[in-house]
């Protein structure tokens, strides 16, 4: 197995428990023994084995003399688990092949360090790029302490996401609300106003698909019997919002809206990532609802721009994908987990990934967002 394969292999493996390991990051590892046996992990919600720990466990002595490819540098601090470092040294590994160091202050070389001087063949730097898209809300929060922010907007062509009455279901289909589902899945936590929660009620719950419900902040008050508690109401400016959440251990923050929220997080360069559901539908005025309220760019030098993550069609409907043109991550799409339909094979020292049913079936059941 060669190293961009085995690679390639672990960031699979990392992407199937995307949204089960916060405050941890997803990590995957993959151990070759000298037979040519492959032992294969990803990291288990907290206090369970991490990737390399998982991996180890599922080689036993045949890891000795082996080689291990992981996404991120392997810990050498304790915390709830030993490190991982040192278990794969008193294992035996030969060489360790790493994508990116960790950017964590308590790591942040220590581990490769602490491999070279065990006499450990390290590499670092296969598939780079590819992890950092994969890790980039892990690696924004430690090294900046706050989440990585997506707004998820469901529109029309001409760019609204509501008729003038309001309603807006459903202006895309079950394929893309599904694929909304799945994202609210890997988010640690999703964020409506006060407002939206008035006129509709939301539960703002994981549907359609397998997954933890995310932590539901409203921007004001809630009544106390509405579908979204129990919630953390939050009053005051948005960068505080994300400074708390990032001391929660969140990872990636979900913004669905409504309008004035979305206007707010955007004029306030607060999103990281821009996921558009559009669908083939078109209002054909100006009265329907728009998908930012509030004043835009006043001058065509103001404008935002971005450039396109990812375009992926979901039944009739696009998914876009934009990112801020600022950096690397424009250069390609910002991997959200296990695809639907990924095979069903258990992974060592893991939980299940996200799993999404594309066919919706027919309910009564109020749906926000999409």
């Amino acid at each position: 197995m060669n190293d961009t394969e085995a690679m390639l292999q672990a960031i699979e493996l990392a992407g199937r428990v995307r949204g089960t390991t916060a405050p941890n990051p997803w990590v995957g590892c993959v151990i070759e023994a000298p037979d040519g046996q492959v032992f294969v992990a990803a990291t288990s919600p907290p206090g369970g084995p991490h990737a390399e720990a998982g991996a180890l466990a599922a080689a036993g002595a045949a890891a000795r003399g082996g080689t291990a490819w992981v996404t991120l540098e392997p810990c050498a601090h304790v915390g709830r688990t030993p490190p991982c470092a040192d278990a794969l040294i008193d294992a035996g590994i030969r060489r360790v092949v790493v994508a990116i160091e960790d950017p964590d202050e308590k790591v942040a070389g220590a581990g490769l360090r602490r491999l070279r001087d065990a006499g450990v063949e390290v590499v670092v730097g296969v598939e780079a790029q590819a992890v950092r898209l994969q890790l980039a809300p892990y690696i924004k929060h430690r090294t900046t302490g706050r989440p990585w922010v997506v707004l998820k907007l469901g529109v029309s062509i001409d760019g609204r996401t509501a008729a003038p009455d309001g309603s807006s279901r459903w202006i895309t289909g079950g394929a893309a609300r599904a694929d909304a589902h799945q994202l609210r899945a890997i988010s640690d936590a999703i964020v409506v106003g006060a407002n939206t929660v008035r006129l509709d009620d939301p539960s703002l719950n994981v549907r359609h698909v397998d997954g933890a419900d995310p932590l539901r902040v409203v921007l004001g008050r809630a009544a106390p019997d509405a579908k979204v508690q129990p919630a953390l109401e939050f009053e005051g400016p948005l960068t505080d919002l994300l400074d708390q959440l990032g001391e929660r251990g969140v990872l990636q923050v979900l913004v669905e809206g409504g309008a004035t929220v979305a206007g707010d997080f955007h004029r306030g360069r607060l999103v990281d990532q821009y996921v558009l559901y559009v669908a083939p539908v078109i209002f054909g005025g100006d009265d329907a609802q728009p998908m930012f309220a509030g004043p835009g760019a006043p001058t065509i030098a103001e404008i935002w721009r971005g450039a396109f993550s990812a375009v992926v069609p979901l039944g009739a409907d696009l998914r876009i994908d934009l990112v801020p043109a600022l950096d690397g991550l424009a250069a390609g799409s910002v991997p959200l987990g296990r695809a639907a339909g990924a095979a069903d094979e258990p992974i060592t020292g893991s939980t299940p990934a996200v799993r999404a049913d594309l066919s919706l079936p027919a309910t009564d059941e109020p749906e926000e967002g999409t």
